[in-house]
């Protein structure tokens, strides 16, 4: 059984787009960064380019709770923000990457879902479908 409902698993395989949050002495770093649902493993897998030499591998390899944020406008008119929020530890791969895109790097984060946070996923008045878990 999932920890995400099946309009979290929608939402997620229709977007490609995140925002991952990680924190260092420095403080926080937010920057987006592309993404897959792994449903064999009910996991967030996380790749790009020069991955291991980015700041967020780095941040990760010290202190692996992360935030991981996907979020759109559903619509303008009228205003419908929708999205899910997901924190928990990441896991560094030194293989693996290319699963999320084929020409991304080997290197990638697997995040495994502590809480789970959604809005708007499910239609009706805005802010319908608020769900927080974990």
């Amino acid at each position: 059984m999932s920890v995400f409902t099946d309009d979290e698993v929608a939402y997620l395989n229709s977007q490609r787009l995140g925002r991952l949050a990680t924190a260092a002495d420095s403080g926080p770093h937010v920057v987006p960064v592309s993404f897959r649902y792994n449903p064999e493993l009910d996991t967030i897998d996380i790749g790009g380019h020069g991955f291991a030499q980015r700041k967020k591998f780095r941040d990760v390899q010290r202190n692996s709770h992360i935030a991981f944020v996907v979020d759109d406008l559903a619509s303008v008119e009228p205003w419908r923000p929708r999205g899910i929020e997901i924190r928990g530890q990441a896991e560094i791969l030194r293989t693996g990457g290319k699963a999320v895109m084929p020409h991304f790097d080997d290197e990638m984060f697997r995040l495994k879902p502590e809480r789970i946070f959604t809005w708007g996923l499910v239609s009706g008045a805005p802010g319908a479908g608020r769900d927080a878990r974990g």
